[in-house]
């Protein structure tokens, strides 16, 4: 029997898609080709993390958070990669500031169910996603100091609002041949002039804005007092 993971190696050294379509098409392998193609798009399932993986994510700047409960809207947002820390094979967090809505600490609450995709805009393509439950770690609960001293430096940038932990129980990667090419040019300073303008005073009245609950009403546990 053929070992399909061989196969799947072949984008890998530059082999395209329509190169082994011509060389297959010559030598009348049709089944071949296609047994082929469906080994190296097919999504392949893992319990954790492995070494790959976390190399995968390392070299990516961008990954997308989505969650729902039964009954509200289904809420995606992006994040930077430099917010995302990887704890062990099944643990991930990601420090969460200050932005427009907190849908997902909302979501959390209610339901917990977490999603995060990474998917490669340059290089060999590959999607990836973690499946899982996850909490929020307020700023007022005794671990959010631990994990931004283990994780962050101890360093809490300023508007930072809770800390979210993904215990994911599935990690499945695809193709990624759909998602095109985009150079990276540098992460934004948009957010930081934000919080430096809005000050202390200015987040913490935002916060209670906009922060408190979600766009259908649900409740999103942020404390937003720290006296």
């Amino acid at each position: 029997m053929a070992n399909w993971s061989l196969f799947c190696r072949i984008p890998k050294f530059g082999l395209s898609k329509l190169g082994l379509t011509s060389i297959f098409s010559r030598y009348n392998l049709h089944m071949l080709y296609v047994k082929l193609m469906e080994a190296i798009t097919m999504a392949k399932q893992f319990k954790a993390l492995n070494s790959d993986h976390r190399n995968f994510i390392q070299r990516q700047h961008i990954f997308f958070v989505s969650s729902a409960t039964a009954s509200s809207r289904v809420n995606i947002s992006p994040r930077e990669i430099s917010a995302l820390r990887i704890v062990d094979g099944h643990h991930v967090i990601y420090l969460d500031r200050t932005g427009s809505g907190n849908e997902t600490a909302a979501h959390m609450l209610a339901d917990g169910r977490l999603t995060i995709m990474f998917c490669a805009f340059s290089g060999t393509p590959q999607i990836m996603r973690l499946y899982g439950t996850a909490t929020s770690v307020g700023w007022e609960k005794a671990e959010f100091e631990d994990l931004i001293s283990q994780y962050y430096g101890g360093v809490t940038p300023l508007g930072t609002r809770q800390i979210m932990r993904l215990k994911f129980d599935l990690v499945q990667t695809s193709c990624g041949y759909g998602v095109p090419l985009f150079d990276y040019k540098g992460d934004r300073s948009a957010i930081d002039n934000w919080h430096d303008n809005k000050g202390p005073d200015g987040i913490k009245s935002y916060l209670e804005q906009k922060n408190l609950s979600s766009i259908d009403g649900l409740p999103t546990g942020l404390k937003v007092n720290r006296d």
